[in-house]
């Protein structure tokens, strides 16, 4: 059994499902007429993760992309990610912590906009994030874990959601945002974030 499917039996108990068994079942529901975002969904910047994202079912997307990364990140070991490509780079540890933590806040400003609140929502300094989160303390495993148990919940809040909510739009760190645009940063942010580990991190040639 490998460190990851032990931990998960440590958190979940001994029969609970793997590799996204559950969020690969959620995503097969019908259709909703979903559709990419429109430039004017995020600010540019954002479109470096949104292009990512081939698909046009973002729900699908995400679930599929969940069963890629587990079997992704279970194959790095404990030894190997602590490793940094530079001195002041993060550790792969600190990269898979950011990228768990920043789906959440995106998922949160999806929640607040979808939900109908207006008021805007603030930034999110990563270095600060990171800096607080203490993840080379925390072995991977478990930032393995933690990650497909955020990605779990990401797919329940989007699969849920009523139609009219993927429309709805706000502010956040100063930016436009459709809850859409939302759903594909998120995908989009750990696309980005697994190439760089795969590149510089483990010395893969991206396809």
């Amino acid at each position: 059994m490998g460190i990851v499917a032990l931990a998960l039996d440590t958190l979940h108990g001994a029969n609970s499902p793997r590799r996204g068994t559950e969020p690969a079942r959620f995503c097969r529901r019908k259709d909703r007429g979903m559709r990419r975002p429109g430039p004017d969904e995020a600010a540019e910047y954002y479109f470096k993760y949104i292009d990512r994202v081939p698909s046009d079912d973002v729900a699908v997307f995400l679930s599929d992309q969940l069963d890629e990364a587990m079997t992704f990140l279970s194959g790095i070991s404990e030894e190997r990610s602590l490793h940094r490509y530079a001195p002041e780079k993060w550790s792969i540890r600190q990269v898979l912590n950011h990228v768990s933590d920043g789906e959440r806040v995106f998922v949160y400003r999806a929640l607040w906009f979808a939900r109908g609140f207006d008021s805007p929502l603030p930034s999110f300094d990563q270095e600060i994030g990171t800096a607080g989160a203490k993840a080379d303390d925390v072995p991977w495993s478990r930032h393995v874990v933690e990650f497909r148990a955020v990605r779990v919940a990401t797919l329940s809040f989007f699969l849920n959601l009523p139609a009219e909510a993927w429309e709805r739009r706000g502010i956040a760190s100063g930016n436009p945002f459709t809850v859409r645009a939302l759903a594909y940063i998120v995908a989009g942010h750990y696309a980005h974030h697994e190439a760089i580990l795969r590149e510089r991190y483990l010395g893969e040639i991206s396809g």
